[in-house]
């Protein structure tokens, strides 16, 4: 049985105030693809494992721990490919909806453990399933107070180098169906990431913006699809007021 590192970076911070309209929604799911196309490829060394609505879960096989130090890291890189794509949605936004005006309050966390997992090849998709894969599933429903974190179990805190470690904080959580699971969560907001000089948005980049915007809105607003399927981030009741079904995420076996 292969051995992995398994991390979910979640997107979320839409609030309450997020009006229950159609546009709005598919507005949502276009900014929130947009922000988590840039996450995949700012975890180079992680595969893409699956979608999750507005989280990315990845995978990295492992031959010892000696090796997670690296992998587990990457989430500064993923952070940083993260608010540079967040800035340019900023930048050129050309609608005012709730969905667009929120753009620059979303954050990204992240959950990471490692453990032995199973492989199960459907046609070209490589499917995770396990225990371990369950555990980091569990883990996005935590008591981290804080907005922007990383969330790890043992292995992983004491596969980060020193400095890390000194500033992760211990939290025992109770996670349903697995019992009493120590972690550690470290504050992102205690690592500020320098971004390279903005460009400026012109008209033309902002009237493109929205055309584009609008037009990927098309099907959503006339009920073809169903905007923000799969979301876990939304304000309560937010999908079910606006008609839109929200689809749980597949329990990890």
């Amino acid at each position: 049985m292969p051995r992995a590192a398994l991390l979910i970076a979640d997107i979320g911070g839409y609030t309450k105030f997020m009006k229950v309209h159609r546009l709005q929604l598919a507005h949502a799911q276009d900014v929130v693809a947009t922000l988590l196309e840039a996450v995949i490829d700012g975890a180079k060394s992680f595969k893409l494992a699956k979608l999750e609505g507005d989280a990315a879960f990845f995978w990295a096989p492992i031959k010892a721990d000696a090796e997670l130090g690296p992998l587990v890291e990457q989430f500064q890189s993923i952070r940083r490919a993260f608010l540079l794509a967040q800035r340019s949605l900023v930048q050129a936004r050309a609608c005012n909806c709730d969905s667009c005006l929120q753009i620059d309050q979303l954050t990204l966390k992240f959950v990471a453990h490692a453990g032995d997992v199973h492989l199960q090849k459907v046609k070209r998709h490589t499917e995770l399933a396990g225990v371990d894969v369950i555990v980091v599933h569990r883990m996005l429903k935590n008591d981290v107070p804080v907005k922007e974190y990383v969330l790890l179990t043992d292995t992983l805190k004491e596969a980060l180098p020193t400095q890390l470690q000194a500033q992760a904080r211990p939290l025992e959580h109770e996670f349903e169906g697995l019992g009493r699971t120590a972690t550690h969560w470290l504050d992102l907001s205690a690592f500020p990431v320098e971004l390279p000089s903005a460009a400026t948005s012109g008209p033309f980049a902002k009237l493109w913006r929205a055309l584009k915007l609008n037009a990927g809105a098309v099907p959503y607003v006339l009920g073809l699809k169903q905007p923000c399927a799969g979301f876990q981030n939304l304000p309560a009741g937010t999908l079910a007021a606006s008609g839109a079904a929200a689809k749980d995420p597949v329990e990890p076996r």
